[in-house]
């Protein structure tokens, strides 16, 4: 079994919980009520992800996100 490696990202919610997604998998998300539930969901998501890419002989994408902390006055 191949292990891939992706970085998501984790939001908190207003009303409460969390939304997470993955950017180098294109509409690969999903949400908890709490952080450890989030990252566990975002875990299984990205693995159907993969797992549906394979099943139709897709290929499965590198991560080729670059994450850059700004500052700006305003």
């Amino acid at each position: 079994m191949t292990e891939y490696s992706y970085t998501v990202i984790i939001e908190r919610e207003e009303g409460g919980g969390y939304h997470a997604f993955c950017p180098a998998l294109r509409g690969c998300h999903s949400q908890g009520d709490s952080y450890e539930e989030t990252v566990q969901n975002i875990t299984e998501a990205v693995q159907l992800y993969i797992g549906s890419l394979k099943a139709h002989s897709e290929p499965v994408p590198s991560e080729d996100v670059i994450i850059q902390p700004i500052h700006v006055a305003a």
